[in-house]
């Protein structure tokens, strides 16, 4: 049911997008791209050769990667519905 001027089935359409799109940014940032780096292009220890093979194109080692991993996500989203006052001007 849709509210308002939107048509039948938009809100559904709005959180299909959405889920689409952060599924294209969680794999896109999954998979490593290119050849693996010998040291951590953040802290400049070696990486460990297992780890090479295991994962290619990896960048960091595991002790930075986990760091990364903790730190909270800082992006900007997309308000596809915009704001009232948006609508207004």
């Amino acid at each position: 049911m849709a509210g308002g001027w939107a048509r039948d089935g938009a809100v559904s359409e709005q959180i299909e997008a959405s889920i689409e799109d952060e599924l294209k940014r969680m794999q896109a940032r999954a998979q490593p791209q290119g050849e693996s780096l010998i040291y951590c292009a953040e802290c400049e220890e070696e990486i460990p050769e297992a780890r090479r093979k295991a994962i290619p194109g990896v960048k960091l080692c595991i002790d930075c990667a986990s760091d990364r991993d903790t730190r909270p996500d800082m992006r900007g989203g997309i308000n596809r519905r915009g704001s009232k006052d948006s609508q207004l001007k």
